[in-house]
């Protein structure tokens, strides 16, 4: 589990089954970040089950330090240990746990993972482009816009852009100046002078 100051990012639990489910059938939820096509209760079963077994896909629940009650979830799919990449995604389930910043945490704990778990260069996303509470949870979070996919997505009657977003791994900080050890102190003999072999053939 990840703490953060107001939320955590952590397993799921039996419990949390029945909110999820109700989630991924929200219509208006929905609209802000996929086309809606309801969810069986079988399909939601397998996806349950599926969880942990995918090595290219980690899935957290999202919980308030001060209620074990599920609020939402992160998901880090389509992880590549080739390019050191994945793509991110994350809904916050009801209205009244919206706009409160608690995506933005979330993300940003979901990043952290991101770079000292997965050893991950990069996190993408693809948000539409009236989901602005979205787009500024992920600018809070770090992420910078990339791109617009023009037209690239069918909601709600209606034709929508796609805005593209990126985090890079933030640069590691520099370490100061080391303190040289007493033998580093010993003036030079003439062996030590000498060039250090060639180790590329090792």
């Amino acid at each position: 589990m990840l703490l953060g100051s107001r939320i955590s990012i952590g397993p799921f639990v039996p419990e949390d089954s029945a909110a999820m489910f109700c989630w991924f059938n929200d219509v208006a939820a929905a609209r802000l970040d996929l086309a809606y096509r309801p969810v069986d209760m079988m399909t939601h079963q397998q996806w349950w089950q599926g969880l942990g077994k995918d090595p290219s896909k980690v899935v957290f629940a999202i919980r308030k330090i001060s209620d074990p009650a599920i609020i939402g979830f992160v998901q880090i799919v389509g992880i590549n240990g080739v390019h050191r990449s994945a793509e991110i995604g994350i809904r916050i389930g009801e209205e009244k746990n919206r706009g409160q910043g608690f995506g933005a945490e979330a993300l940003r704990l979901a990043l952290d993972f991101c770079w000292n778990h997965l050893n991950l260069n990069r996190a993408q996303l693809t948000v539409f482009q009236h989901n602005h509470r979205a787009i500024g949870a992920y600018k809070a979070a770090g992420f910078c816009k990339e791109g617009r996919m023009r037209k690239a997505a069918f909601i709600g009657g209606n034709w929508v852009d796609l805005i593209m977003m990126a985090a890079l791994r933030p640069p590691q900080r520099k370490r100061g100046p080391s303190i040289p050890s007493a033998a580093e102190n010993v003036a030079p003999t003439a062996t030590s002078l000498r060039a250090p072999p060639d180790m590329r053939a090792a």
